[in-house]
């Protein structure tokens, strides 16, 4: 079974120059992300893992050659047992992507991170979309904004800690024209960063700290044989009715 996307990222110019574009992007992000258990959910077809050295490590996708066929909506892992979780595009080519999301927070440990690109509408990228319109691969796939996502995972347990773009040169078919506006990866996220065609997000599974409670503290009335609490500023003080150590047997 092939995928369309998979299919255009790997056997078109433009999806080859995107590969390389995001292939960078992972290896930068996950080379510094330690833990035990780490999962990619998605294209089969980029190694989002490589630059990482957590020693379990698995693929999941609907398709190709994978550890584990499944949908990306329902993942079959533990709760909180993943370490990092990188998802390319999967937010891009799914009908649930608010499940999706669920998903990831729900397997995620605490402290655990959560990495998933996404095409940029706001870019000359979304632009050809809209001109030459969405019967294919890339094009066909959601194009969120990337506040939207922030807004979604900030719904979650999910943080947002960092941000990358890529892929600035303009969505030529021909490698040639790619190759004419290479100047624009230096200069685009100096000058233009969200005129990028692709976006990177890098997110933290928080723990939600627990509030504490403290007791009201009131004035309780003195009874015999119980203990005297003065309210305020006031230090606290035991004692015992001279009856009542007399009573006990001791000393008066």
């Amino acid at each position: 079974m092939k995928n369309s996307f998979g299919s255009w990222l790997t056997g078109t110019e433009l999806g080859r120059y995107l590969l390389e574009r995001e292939q960078a992007y992972f290896e930068r992000a996950v080379a510094d992300v330690f833990g035990y258990h780490a999962v990619q959910v998605g294209l089969p077809e980029m190694d989002c893992l490589r630059g990482n050295r957590i020693p379990w490590q698995c693929r999941v996708a609907g398709y190709g050659k994978v550890d584990v066929r499944c949908d990306p909506a329902f993942l079959p892992f533990e709760t909180r047992s993943l370490d990092l979780l990188v998802m390319p595009h999967v937010l891009d080519f799914t009908t649930q992507p608010h499940q999706v999301l669920r998903e990831a927070d729900r397997v995620l440990m605490p402290e655990g991170r959560l990495i998933l690109t996404g095409f940029n509408p706001l870019s000359l990228w979304g632009v050809r979309r809209l001109i030459q319109g969405r019967e294919s691969a890339p094009w066909n796939g959601n194009f969120f904004t990337q506040l939207r996502i922030k807004d979604w995972l900030a719904l979650l347990d999910l943080e947002l800690e960092d941000s990358a773009f890529m892929a600035y040169a303009p969505p030529f078919s021909r490698r040639d024209w790619l190759g004419r506006c290479d100047f624009l990866e230096d200069v685009g996220e100096r000058w233009w960063p969200l005129a990028a065609g692709v976006y990177g997000i890098e997110a933290v599974k928080r723990q939600r700290g627990m509030r504490v409670i403290t007791p009201n503290w009131k004035q309780r009335t003195k009874s015999k044989g119980a203990l005297g609490v003065v309210a305020g500023n006031e230090r606290q003080h035991t004692h015992k009715r001279p009856e009542t150590a007399e009573r006990d047997g001791a000393p008066t």
